[in-house]
């Protein structure tokens, strides 16, 4: 099943009113803003005793630091490598930040502050006067944010250093072996350390390895993980300047017959500009020049819009391609490192940043000792169908903009009409690209919300369903004056947290420390419902159970690669 395309879950009426290349110039991060606490946070993990670490995560952009954030304060002893030094910015092609990643901030405390640094979209353009309108999605943040990828690191980079993350930069994945107790990475050190010499080969041992480490991936090649699929568009430009005249709308999109370009508003007078030239192909490694990135601008909208000051320029090609596994015995990949594809939609960024959502309380669940090992193939069963409909839905958006012919431009202008004015289509598609309607499978039997996205629920006392899930654990919520004391007196309160519906809705939900619903059930009869709770309390969180009993998820084994292997 296409996990873009299930039915939203409807629990609406209860809610609250990096790709493949090498950039020719990296970009200056500006300065960071004053450190603020973003609140109570758990104690730092403490090293294990039985090796150096807990997890190693590897590839310290947005997937990598909001995975490593979220097992450090689930108390997991956690090392990020990162090969870049700590003052050279990392590639900082996304732009858009959606709905369902504004969302998973939320959980952890960092939507608002994002977003008042941010410039809001009412939807998102298509080529021709197609938009796709964010205002109908059911969700607390019903637009698009423009703002750049180091805005998103900067404040899930303080959060992974308040809880405790120990980084490691300047450190090259040389390859690394696994058995059946743990990996052992190797990599090539820059030298700074105590003791330590630029090209000194060093290693870390943990129970896990996660690579986040990009559309190269060390890890993954590593693992013998193969990355089939091919290049889509060639000689992309992209670049960050400012404009003596701004286009209709902060975030603007046209194709022409040989080329189309997209200029997106940062909300301080600086753009992003991101266009392909039919006749003007380059290698990656040519540099682009900003009258290059003028010339494909004039040739979409007919004007350059008086550019200048460009603070930087890159050239990229961009691919469409996919792991078959995102899971390897222990080592896992996350983000580019498991997919890429086409910029178009704007989702590269934000899929990496749900990867890590759904894999980081399960690794740490694990880790604990409160879930079987099995909980970790899940990843894979939920993830992998979502990478592979964002290849689809943002391939056939390039190809669109790819096409020549008068009539075949033509029929792309009216499919972006009708996106605009059929509201039942154009909610599907931006439900789709915003994350918004991602479903994971339920298995057969299941309540019809379970694997559903659980929306921002106005709970009683007047708070909130992701204030709660600030805790990282499930949250169980019930009709007022119903919580089931009895079945909870096996689940740890660690491991779950109580509250009541603000409206009569008599439902009872168990929603995942990633907000999609693991159980629930309309049964009315007390002692029917407290049964059924005490089962999925001990399937999902391991209260009263054995974490080495059957598995609370009947995912397919992980496809045979070889797990154990160096690069």
């Amino acid at each position: 099943m296409d996990a873009l395309n299930r039915k939203p879950a409807d629990l609406s009426s209860d809610r609250s009113s990096d790709h493949d290349g090498d950039p020719t110039t990296r970009p200056t991060v500006p300065p960071a803003r004053p450190e603020t606490d973003a609140g109570a946070r758990r104690s730092p993990a403490a090293t294990p005793a039985g090796g150096d670490t807990d997890v190693i995560v590897v590839g310290a952009g947005p997937t990598g630091l909001l995975l490593a954030g979220d097992l450090a304060e689930a108390g997991i002893a956690v090392t990020l490598l990162e090969r870049r030094d700590d003052t050279t910015s990392n590639l900082s092609r996304a732009l858009a930040v959606h709905a369902r990643s504004l969302e998973q901030l939320d959980a952890r405390g960092l939507a608002d502050e994002l977003i008042a640094g941010g410039h809001r979209l009412p939807g998102l353009q298509v080529f021709g006067d197609g938009m796709l309108p964010a205002g109908r999605l059911h969700s607390r943040f019903p637009f698009v944010l423009i703002t750049p990828q180091y805005e998103v690191e900067r404040l899930l980079l303080r959060r992974a250093r308040q809880a405790g993350v120990t980084f490691r930069y300047g450190a090259e994945v040389r390859g690394l072996t696994q058995d059946a107790d743990g990996v052992t990475v190797r990599f090539r050190a820059a030298g700074g350390g105590a003791g330590e010499a630029a090209g000194d080969v060093g290693s870390l041992r943990a129970g896990y390895v996660v690579g986040t480490d990009g559309a190269r991936s060390s890890v993954r090649a590593a693992i013998g993980l193969p990355f089939p699929g091919k290049a889509v568009v060639r000689s992309v430009v992209l670049a960050d300047v400012r404009l003596d005249r701004a286009p209709d709308s902060p975030f603007a999109v046209r194709a022409a017959r040989d080329a189309f370009a997209l200029v997106g508003s940062f909300g301080d007078g600086w753009y992003r500009v991101l266009g392909w030239n039919r006749h003007a192909q380059a290698p990656d490694d040519a540099p682009a020049s900003l009258d290059e990135v003028r010339e494909v601008t004039r040739l979409s909208f007919g004007t350059d819009f008086g550019m200048h000051d460009a603070r930087w320029i890159s050239r990229f090609h961009s691919d469409e391609r996919q792991a078959p596994a995102y899971r390897v015995g222990r080592v896992f990949v996350a983000g580019d490192a498991a997919h890429v594809h086409s910029p178009a939609g704007g989702q590269g960024m934000n899929v990496g940043l749900q990867d890590a959502a759904n894999l980081s309380w399960k690794l740490a669940a694990v880790v604990r000792g409160h879930s079987p090992d099995r909980l970790l193939d899940s990843y894979q069963e939920e993830r992998h169908p979502v990478g592979n409909a964002v290849l689809r839905s943002s391939g056939a958006l390039i190809r669109l903009a790819l096409l020549r012919g008068a009539p075949a431009r033509a029929l792309r202008r009216l499919g972006g009409r009708l996106l605009t004015r059929l509201p039942s289509l154009s909610r599907r598609a931006i439900g789709g690209v915003s994350g918004v309607d991602v479903a994971y499978p339920a298995g057969p039997g299941a309540h019809r919300l379970v694997g559903r996205r659980a929306p921002d629920l106005r709970l009683a006392g007047g708070g909130r369903l992701y204030e709660l899930l600030r805790q990282g654990t499930f949250v169980l919520v019930t009709p007022a004056g119903e919580i089931p004391q009895e079945a909870l007196r096996e689940a740890a309160t660690d491991r779950v947290v109580t509250a009541c519906w603000a409206s009569g809705r008599r439902t009872a939900l168990l929603v995942r420390p990633d907000g999609y619903v693991a159980w629930a059930t309309d049964a009315t009869a007390a002692g029917e419902r407290a049964a059924a709770l005490r089962s999925a309390l001990a399937r999902w969180t391991g209260a009263g159970s054995d974490p080495t009993d059957a598995s609370p998820t009947s995912a397919p084994s992980t496809p045979s690669i070889s797990s154990t292997s160096s690069a």
